[in-house]
């Protein structure tokens, strides 16, 4: 029989309040999006103020006492006791919210595929959604940025750790056309690598699409769409040399110098006038903005390295109290009361959460330099293995929180400015229960024994190469091998015995 009871339940949970929302959803903006966040707090908050004295509000300057008592707070001194509790308000884990709520309490809250109490942080994007419910933000739709899509390329074509990073590098150099804008020889320098191998990234990233993207002159751009399209000859390589000429519509002189009669020539011309000299210019999205890093590295004259938040990225709020006063005392309504109320709870949480986010993310830097000190020592070929667990264990917080303070966070080193993330590359196990090795160090290793065997007259298998690393202490399998030859486009051994015997 249906029938209707009231029943008590008891349980323990984590309650995601909006405030905790906010503060999630803070340690996730990158600077930029935390500078709009703001101004929009200051235009609905009349309470709120900064702290050079500018109002969020109507005008309603703090005395200098009280200024004073607030800045002792907003001032970001990171001694080691502060900073120890940075993230006790931020750090949730990122598939449990609710904990052991009694399942009436989770009722209200549900993901997207109808599971309830089960929020999915992970699904948290760079602008810093919120699970469904109060205060989300719904992301906007939009293409990929040309940036974004060559960056998803890097990350496919099977580089190296080390290769990976001088590719990232080389992306950030692109323009809005897709040309490559910068001097080779200061990237090697600046990531300590010879200017040979940051040629060789370069032409495995002229593979990617659009196809001429990332060429440093438009000869080099229309000729890279023509080798795809198996139209590149001498002839078409003379005329590439000679575009002024084109330009001045000099096709005598240009049939000389190419070698071809004027049917050929036309042949020629249309064949480029259906390239694309801009192969960046059909990516839409945002435009390219600054990179401001959030934390600064130097060396520190005294040993090691210096870690320090970028000021001018944090922005520093404090409450009017006076004009809290004057306002509070002059609501005659409930509803004032309660505005109010919620202004003066909203600003000094907010200032909290900005220092906490501050603290965070210093925290969680400073343990990145402490593992890659290598790096900012001796360049790109020492990046350690490492990953987001590493560092979570290392601070004491979730992996979780480390994800969301790495996203769209940047860092100035004296090798260049790097996204936070740039610095978790994949480890290999030890065969012998020693230290992990890098994967960047595993395929150089590789490379290293295939290079020798024209010198040494034997061509090694993908399991020769197998059981040499697990003499020298490296635990890898086959298929690994073969998929990091493959990645260095280094054919197998047949192929190699064939050339060998031909050459």
């Amino acid at each position: 029989m249906l029938g209707q009871r009231l029943e008590i339940r008891q349980g323990q949970g984590l309650v995601i309040t909006p405030q905790l929302q906010q503060a999630i959803k803070l340690l996730q903006l990158s600077n930029l999006e935390l500078e709009a966040f703001v101004e929009a707090e200051l235009e609905k908050n009349p309470l709120l103020q900064r702290e050079d004295g500018e109002p969020g509000g109507e005008p309603g300057e703090a005395p200098v006492e009280q200024r004073a008592e607030v800045a002792d707070r907003a001032e970001m001194t990171f001694e080691d006791g502060r900073a120890a509790d940075a993230g006790d308000s931020v750090d949730a884990r990122g598939d449990d919210v609710y904990g052991d709520a009694a399942p009436g309490e989770r009722g209200a809250d549900r993901t997207d595929d109808g599971q309830p109490g089960l929020t999915d942080w992970s699904r948290a994007g760079s602008g810093g959604g919120l699970p469904d419910g109060e205060g989300r933000e719904q992301p906007d739709a939009r293409d990929a940025t040309l940036w974004e899509h060559l960056q998803a390329q890097a990350s496919q074509a099977g580089f190296s750790a080390a290769d990976h990073g001088i590719a990232l590098t080389l992306i950030d150099m692109v323009d809005e056309g897709g040309y490559l804008r910068g001097d080779l020889a200061e990237v090697a320098e600046r990531l300590g690598v010879g200017i040979e191998r940051v040629e060789s990234v370069l032409a495995a990233c002229h593979g990617f699409e659009p196809t001429g993207v990332m060429a440093r002159s438009v000869p080099e751009c229309l000729e890279l769409q023509l080798i795809e399209r198996n139209r590149f000859d001498p002839a078409m390589a003379a005329l590439l040399e000679n575009l002024d000429l084109l330009a001045k519509r000099d096709l005598t002189g240009l049939r000389k110098i190419c070698g071809v009669d004027a049917e050929d020539m036309a042949e020629m011309i249309a064949e480029l006038k259906a390239l694309t000299p801009r192969p960046g210019a059909g990516f839409g999205g945002e435009p390219a903005q600054t990179v401001i890093p959030d934390v600064h590295v130097r060396a520190d004259p005294a040993g090691g390295w210096k870690v320090e938040l970028n000021s001018d990225t944090l922005p520093r709020l404090i409450m009017d109290k006076r004009y809290h006063g004057v306002v509070a005392s002059g609501a005659r309504t409930e509803v004032e009361k309660t505005f109010v109320a919620d202004c003066a709870a909203q600003a000094s949480w907010l200032v909290k959460s900005l220092d906490q986010r501050a603290k965070t993310i210093l925290k969680v830097a400073s343990e990145i330099v402490r593992q890659q000190d290598a790096f900012l020592a001796f360049g790109v070929e020492f990046l350690r293995p490492l990953n987001l667990k590493t560092v979570a264990d290392a601070i004491g917080m979730h992996e979780s929180t480390v994800s969301r303070v790495t996203s769209n966070k940047y860092v100035s080193t004296p090798r260049g400015v790097f996204e936070l993330k740039f610095f978790f590359t994949a480890a290999i196990q030890s065969s012998d229960g020693g230290a992990l090795h890098s994967a960047e160090a595993v395929r150089h290793r590789i490379k290293t024994m295939i290079d020798g065997e024209g010198r040494d007259g034997d061509v090694l298998s993908d399991d020769r190469i197998v059981e040499l690393l697990s003499e020298a202490g490296i635990d890898i399998a086959r298929r690994t091998v073969a998929k990091y030859r493959e990645a260095l486009r280094i054919p197998s051994s047949v192929e190699r015995k064939r050339m060998l015997k031909a050459g």
